[in-house]
């Protein structure tokens, strides 16, 4: 397979996340407010499901990441994890999957939920309107931008993304339970609990892509200070706080509205606009601060997730996993300027896509959207969790200064777990209501997607289809840069050298 690229030393890396940045980085990603509304939809049961994947999915999920973070602390992490571990091709296709959640949620769910919250909180601009495809196209541009910054630039951008997250949802937390002595509560009694299969086949796929992030600052680790340090440290911190801004959020909107008036695309913002009403003459513009507060936050989630994956991708070009165009790193900000320029135009593209595929319905749009990023997010975990065990056995000797506890048999169960449950929600985001069938459970799938199972999985499929061809095209191409890698004389092209920076 030829030698790994060290981009460190490639490109002459800075090291620009310090101990702080890694935590900040980690709840950047993975606080991500836009799906409070769509997952307490579900009504009490979210909050009892959110419970059980934080001990069954985030905890082994934490501890895998922690190792393979710590021990292979590579710029790129997850194509070197998935690459040393089963080779370019896999991991190749592993980073298009990882990659792809960017453009596609960027110029899908992101960008109509902040169009949504500021349209009925704001100034209405309506759905497919020239105002509307200014304000996306805005979005996305801003939020793409961010990743052409500079890590030590971004990173400050982070933190404020992350302190916008958590001050909103304080705010909503304290001003809810402000509400309820003023109102009256909906009631814990009148909220069930108790969970039921149609709520976990319907959940699992919002939970889990909801509880991912904790492998991002890795994929910039070779601009890490002591990775094998701080990634532990990171994750243990971000799970913890991440957890709560969602439970807690999640627990105090199901307090305030019935599920029936639990949509989506508004849910969060919507119960912020009924409990902010204790401010009276302030709350219109309270509400204002806190969509603009919500908007930038989603642009900045986005943007965190677009510049990890952006290296992984550069990362898997320059190693000859990918087309050796996107291997350039610029010598000034260690930025991989061309992919990210890449993810810009594929994020706008897909927008559009997204307009004219649901005719303006920002609601229909919205969830078909986020369920082809969840497929495709959960694809590329599906690659990284057995790369870590046979990790265990393949380089057993690499030092590992953190460790799943249990040795091979702690990290199979762990392993185990978490390919179970991204195997679980890559199907039912792919395939809708197949196993509701299975379970003998009504599904009406035009009510539930407001799109026919055809139109459906046409554009589900097809996205994964043309991400598999792309990723295989890159990697028959990436090919040549290792042939002259191994063979100078084969081939009359650039060394990998030279095409990384």
């Amino acid at each position: 397979m030829g030698s790994p690229t060290d981009l460190s030393t490639e490109v002459h890396l800075r090291h620009s996340l310090k101990r702080f940045d890694v935590p900040v980085m980690i709840l950047s990603a993975l606080i991500s407010l836009d799906m409070v509304g769509e997952i307490s939809s579900f009504g009490g049961q979210t909050f009892t499901w959110l419970l059980v994947l934080a001990l069954l999915w985030m905890i082994p999920y934490g501890l895998v990441t922690a190792e393979l973070g710590s021990a292979f602390p590579e710029e790129g992490g997850l194509y070197e994890w998935v690459k040393r571990a089963f080779g370019r091709l896999a991991g190749s296709l592993a980073t298009i999957m990882y990659w792809s959640i960017n453009p596609l949620w960027i110029g899908g769910s992101l960008a109509f939920i902040s169009a949504q919250a500021w349209s009925s909180f704001i100034h209405p601009i309506g759905d497919g309107t020239a105002g509307d495809f200014i304000f996306k196209v805005a979005f996305v541009l801003g939020s793409v931008a961010i990743t052409l910054l500079s890590m030590r630039r971004a990173r400050v951008i982070f933190r404020i993304g992350t302190y916008l997250k958590l001050i909103l949802a304080a705010a909503f937390l304290v001003t809810t339970l402000v509400y309820g002595i003023q109102h009256g509560f909906h009631g814990i009694g009148a909220v069930s609990w108790s969970p039921t299969m149609t709520g976990f086949l319907g959940l699992v796929p919002l939970l889990l892509f909801s509880l991912v992030g904790f492998e991002v600052p890795s994929q910039a680790g070779g601009e890490m200070t002591n990775p094998q340090r701080d990634v532990p440290r990171g994750i243990a911190i971000g799970g913890f706080v991440g957890i709560l801004v969602y439970a807690l959020p999640v627990l105090s909107l199901l307090l305030v509205l019935p599920a029936d008036k639990i949509t989506g695309i508004a849910g969060f913002m919507a119960a912020v606009n009924t409990v902010f009403g204790v401010f009276g003459p302030a709350a219109s513009v309270l509400v204002k601060l806190a969509v603009i507060a919500f908007i930038l936050s989603l642009g900045i989630t986005g943007a965190t997730w677009a510049m990890a994956a952006n290296r992984a991708l550069a990362v898997a070009a320059g190693d000859g996993g990918f087309f050796p165009y996107f291997a350039k790193f610029d010598e000034r900000t260690d930025v991989p300027m061309r992919v990210g320029l890449f993810t810009g135009a594929v994020a706008l593209a897909f927008m559009v896509v997204g307009v004219i595929f649901s005719g303006g319905d920002s609601a229909a749009t919205f969830t078909v959207v986020l369920t082809i990023t969840i497929s495709t997010s959960l694809v590329a975990y599906l690659f990284v969790f057995p790369a870590a065990l046979r990790l265990r056995f393949t380089q057993a000797s690499t030092p590992r200064p953190y460790a799943v506890p249990g040795g091979r048999l702690g990290m199979t169960i762990a392993v185990a777990l978490t390919t179970f449950w991204a195997a679980l929600g890559v199907w039912v985001a792919v395939f809708p209501g197949t196993l509701e069938h299975l379970f003998g459970i009504d599904y009406a799938f035009l009510d539930a997607w407001g799109v026919s199972r055809m139109r459906f999985e046409v554009f589900t499929l097809g996205t994964l289809g043309v991400l598999t061809l792309i990723a295989i095209a890159g990697y028959l191409c990436g090919r040549r840069v290792i042939a002259t890698d191994e063979n100078p004389a084969a081939l009359t092209q650039p060394t990998l050298t030279e095409s990384v920076g």
